[in-house]
């Protein structure tokens, strides 16, 4: 099996390339440009209009590159987070301690970016008072949540990587999981993805994706009277 090995994407942040799965972490047109696109632009300033009280669920906490921006984005618009990452294969304290998104983003933050790798499993803390956190080590198919989450940042790696990950059953759960009016994005726009999410009661938009990517989607739970 080949060895993890980090790289910087085009827009000078930081990914890694997993030897597990051979496949990449972010897009390597840009880690940080597409975090922000896909999950702060769709998701987060998305819901950001209408409420501030906001509970996300990360599908893939893996470089913390997510719920890093999500924290910054906390602090600057004075929202109240509460941040539930899952993680199947977490990457290692070195690995963390390469990567330059604190540097690339705002430095003043590296000890909280650091604190939530360092974080005991299963145990909600509080990184500021915007910011409340929890990382759970557990299987996407071993998720059971009902109507909790506002968000869901679905950063799975690709379907052709592991397309378990993007089953009927995985995106039900997601389904399951989000409250009436909740959303799921991906930067994932494959027809056969997107039936899925249809088949399992989602409705679809396909919004413009990150750099040198034609398409994302945004799935909406509507609330049913």
């Amino acid at each position: 099996m080949s060895k993890d090995e980090i790289f910087i994407t085009e827009d000078g942040s930081h990914s890694i390339h997993s030897g597990k799965f051979d496949v990449s972490y972010h897009s390597r047109h840009g880690a940080i440009a597409e975090a922000y696109h896909v999950f702060i632009d769709a998701a987060l300033r998305f819901k950001a209009v209408i409420q501030k009280d906001i509970q996300i669920m990360e599908i893939g906490f893996g470089t913390g590159l997510n719920a890093y921006v999500t924290l910054l984005e906390a602090i600057k618009r004075n929202l109240n987070i509460t941040y539930t990452a899952i993680e199947a294969y977490p990457i290692t304290m070195n690995q963390v301690e390469t990567l330059n998104y604190p540097e690339e983003l705002n430095p003043d933050y590296k000890d909280q970016f650091i604190e939530m790798h360092t974080s005991e499993w299963d145990a909600p803390i509080t990184i500021r008072e915007e910011f409340s956190f929890e990382k759970k080590l557990m299987k996407f198919e071993e998720i059971d949540f009902k109507n909790q989450f506002d968000i869901i940042y679905f950063d799975a790696f690709a379907p052709n990587a592991q397309p378990e990950l993007w089953s009927e059953d995985i995106l039900r759960r997601m389904y399951n999981a989000l409250k009436p009016d909740g959303i799921l994005t991906t930067y994932c726009a494959k027809g056969v993805v997107k039936r899925t999410m249809k088949s399992v009661g989602f409705t679809i938009e396909a919004l413009p994706g990150p750099p040198r990517k034609r398409e994302m989607t945004r799935a909406t739970k509507e609330i049913i009277d």
